[in-house]
């Protein structure tokens, strides 16, 4: 263990002194899992999550009242009297706020030194992504002390180790804490259980708190236990007062800590007993208990380095390199270059992603899965306006589409309690869901102001990711059972919800552009009129999908002619006096010409309907849209700022997309590297990963387009293992800032076309030469080797 902390790897984070605050804590998780370590010295901390606690219980939020006044806000709308539309909506349509995600307690170990030893020296603590594993080494006395902590996939445990090398022994007291309804009682001798209780509701904190802020019922919301259990090597354990495990003369100490919930299914009472949750960690800790440390240790790192070790990427090197990773982040804020810290972030995104989402457990939220707060800032909710799809933009390039599943199963839940939904509130076939989402699946409207609360284009926007998946992975099984099926559905609520205005055009009103607002012709404040940008733009990109998707499997004709018709009659975007791009069909002067969200611009992206092939008047409005954006303030949030990076890499403007990855990661980036919004949301950091692969492969064209927008600042390097729709692998070298060589893997025998800004050859692995001037076939599994071309006789 000693050799292990001896080495820092540039896929390291590592500091000279203990966390002070919890954004300089260290994120482990298994997906279920997750925890914040601190590295006390004297006193550790372990934050503690687990992803299915939450407050509330199922319940209908549903708005019984909100269909009656849905056509008299269009008329008002039609009228132009948008004003008193917006109060209409904001009296009348809208429901109530969702549930809030919950911190699960925290884990204690005190260290007791002998009073005579001086104070620890040589202190490192560092987070190693490639193994998943947070570590803290420091001496006292003559003796060094060693600590290793991960949470495993593959045995669901926190596990956590202790050992001393030199004269001094542990003397360790570990005990469990909450901020929920929790006690402690104490299982053998070499255990203890925490049982806890999750609020029946917790008020959001937007407002402040209030008498009743945080509340809990007998018999309702989610129960839970934490087994804490520790094996020593030598010494003594012993049950303290039931409270605390208390290690004495031991060489090493391993904790294995598991977790259970009486969570089952977003419309189901939770119902496991105590004794059900008892059962469930105690299989679990057995489990674990037949490994030696070594062995978890192992089947930890071979889980983890299977999905991480997938991409690699190098960007330049750095003698910043060598920095604890505080003082790197400060020295990149004065200006200083760091190729490699770029190319860090790039990968602890990836890290946060397999940490935070694993098959089976739910969806990363606006935190991942790290939350310390009862009161969580915008309750730790899934916010569909915008932040739930960013965190997984990477999660089909980055080459971790499996982590991608928890999302999808949301979108399929959704669906049950958004058909719902559609019926009450909007009289329509199919499902809805609007800008926030929790784990009952709410699909309601909430509470609040129209600009947020009023958005029925949240399960439009969801059912990108079950097409994109489908394009990483032509699947046909996926595409006819979970995708289609899903993406009918929220067409068929578009197909409702549009309404035919006077010129034959299909409107959607009420319409919001999400959080934002505009000056009416007579100066007011709004935020409905009729077809906003984002709107149309996902209905129209919705509608081609279907068809794409009913056409390959040879389904529902009918349906099909009645999405033609209806895209047909959809309104054009529109180019405002200025030269900007519209945010309504109408046009309006801005209320905040710098606002945080660019959601006109989603067609360029992560859509595709706006680019340089089809549209190029668009794509040059989207370009002064966002040049008046930046002008005017916007990108002051960490994930807006994200955003901008995606967007001027599809511009293939590449030194502003590398602008805007320094500016992500100098201004909005915590000690830890977390993004801050501010406060923290984990979205910056997976736009941010999602950003730099933009920036190197784009394959959103029906094509593969190496290096697209790569920056001055990268003039050689390499990327490995990223992820092209079609279904291809690409590893792609460079220098000079030209292709070197690239490598193509086919995974499911597609035809392949390539696009580079220099002449290319391609070789398939027999070496022989292949016509790639177009579409080229390639076989399942084959690889495809790229060279720049050359001139007759010369050596590439």
């Amino acid at each position: 263990m000693a050799n292990r902390e001896e080495q820092i790897h540039p896929l390291n984070l590592w500091y000279k002194q203990p966390a002070s605050r919890w954004e300089e804590a260290l994120p482990l998780g298994n997906g279920r899992l997750g925890g914040m370590v601190f590295g006390g010295v004297d006193k550790e901390r372990f934050q503690l999550n687990e992803d299915t606690l939450w407050s509330g219980f199922p319940r209908d939020t549903n708005n019984y009242e909100a269909l009656r006044y849905l056509k008299q806000a269009q008329e008002l709308i039609a009228q132009k009297r948008f004003v008193e539309a917006e109060k209409l909506v904001e009296a009348k349509m809208l429901g109530t706020n969702t549930e809030s995600y919950q911190p699960m307690g925290d884990l204690y170990i005190e260290q007791h030194f002998e009073q005579n030893k001086s104070r620890p020296k040589h202190y490192i603590r560092k987070l190693d992504i490639d193994a998943g594993i947070a570590a803290t080494r420091f001496q006292s006395g003559e003796t060094s002390y060693y600590r290793e902590t991960f949470v495993s996939a593959v045995d669901q445990v926190l596990c956590t180790r202790y050992a001393a090398d030199g004269d001094g022994l542990l003397e360790l007291t570990a005990s469990l804490q909450a901020s929920l309804q929790y006690g402690i009682a104490h299982d053998g001798s070499a255990a203890i259980v925490l049982h806890g209780r999750c609020p029946s509701h917790v008020a959001d904190n937007y407002m402040g708190d209030h008498p009743k802020a945080v509340q809990y019922e007998d018999n309702r919301g989610i129960t839970f236990q934490i087994k804490l259990q520790v094996i020593a090597e030598g010494g003594e354990v012993s049950v303290s007062g039931d409270q605390q495990l208390t290690i004495r003369g031991a060489r090493s100490a391993t904790f294995l800590l598991s977790a259970a919930a009486s969570f089952e299914r977003f419309n189901r009472q939770p119902a496991k007993s105590g004794d059900e949750l008892r059962k469930q960690n105690n299989r679990v800790l057995e489990g674990a208990l037949s490994h030696s440390y070594e062995q978890l240790r192992e089947r930890h790192i071979q889980d983890h380095r299977q999905l991480f070790r997938r991409v690699q990427i190098e960007l330049g090197q750095t003698p910043n390199a060598l920095l604890p990773t505080d003082e790197r982040l400060e020295a990149y804020k004065r200006g200083e270059q760091d190729p490699q810290l770029e190319a860090l972030y790039f990968q602890y995104g990836r890290y946060l992603l397999m940490a935070s989402s694993r098959p089976g457990t739910q969806p990363a939220n606006l935190q991942g899965i790290w939350n310390d707060r009862v009161q969580p800032p915008w309750n730790s909710d899934y916010t569909t306006n915008i932040n739930t799809q960013m965190n997984y933009w990477p999660a089909e390039l980055a080459n971790l589409s499996e982590c991608h599943e928890p999302l999808l199963r949301l979108i399929e839940e959704l669906s049950e309690s958004g058909a719902r939904t559609a019926a009450i509130h909007y009289n329509s076939a199919g499902w809805v869901a609007h800008h926030n989402v929790d784990l009952w699946r709410t699909s309601t409207p909430t509470a609040g102001h129209p600009s947020w609360a009023f958005w029925p284009l949240g399960g439009v926007w969801l059912t990108q990711h079950l097409w994109e998946h489908y394009l990483y992975h032509p699947n046909e099984a996926f595409l006819r059972e979970k995708a289609y099926p899903l993406m009918k559905g929220a067409a068929l609520f578009c197909l409702d919800f549009l309404q035919e205005n006077g010129n034959g055009l299909l409107m959607t009103s009420p319409s919001t552009s999400p959080e934002n607002k505009f000056l009416t012709a007579h100066g007011e404040t709004s935020s409905v009129a009729e077809s906003s940008a984002m709107d149309i733009t996902l209905i129209g990109e919705l509608f081609e999908h279907c068809l794409t998707a009913a056409s390959l499997l040879k389904l529902d004709e009918p349906f099909i002619e009645r999405l033609e018709a209806a895209k047909r009659k959809l309104p054009p975007l529109q180019i405002a006096p200025n030269g900007l791009l519209q945010e309504w069909h109408e046009h309006f002067a801005e209320h905040e010409p710098g606002h945080r969200h660019v959601s006109h611009l989603y067609g360029l992206y992560p859509g595709t309907t706006i680019n340089q092939e089809a549209t190029p008047e668009l794509v040059e409005a989207g370009r002064l849209s966002l040049e008046s954006r930046i002008k005017n303030g916007g990108g002051h949030t960490g994930w807006s700022c994200a955003w901008l990076i995606n967007l001027y890499a599809r511009l293939r403007d590449s030194e502003s997309s590398y602008r805007f990855i320094h500016t992500l990661l100098a201004r909005s980036t915590h000690p830890n590297l977390f993004d801050d919004h501010p406060p923290f949301q984990i979205d910056g950091n997976f736009g941010g990963t999602a950003g730099i692969g933009e920036m190197l492969l784009q394959s959103h064209l029906n094509g593969i387009e190496l290096l697209p927008a790569l920056p001055a600042a990268w003039p050689s390097g390499y990327v490995k293992g990223l992820k092209a729709r079609g279904g291809f692998v690409v590893d792609i070298e460079w220098a000079d800032g030209k292709l070197t060589s690239g490598r193509i893997h086919s995974t499911h025998g597609r035809d392949c076309r390539l696009r580079s800004k220099s002449a290319i050859t391609v070789h398939a692995s027999d070496g022989t030469t292949i016509d790639a001037s177009g579409p080229f076939a390639t076989s399942k599994n084959g690889w495809y080797n790229i060279l720049p071309s050359t001139k007759e006789g010369e050596k590439p």
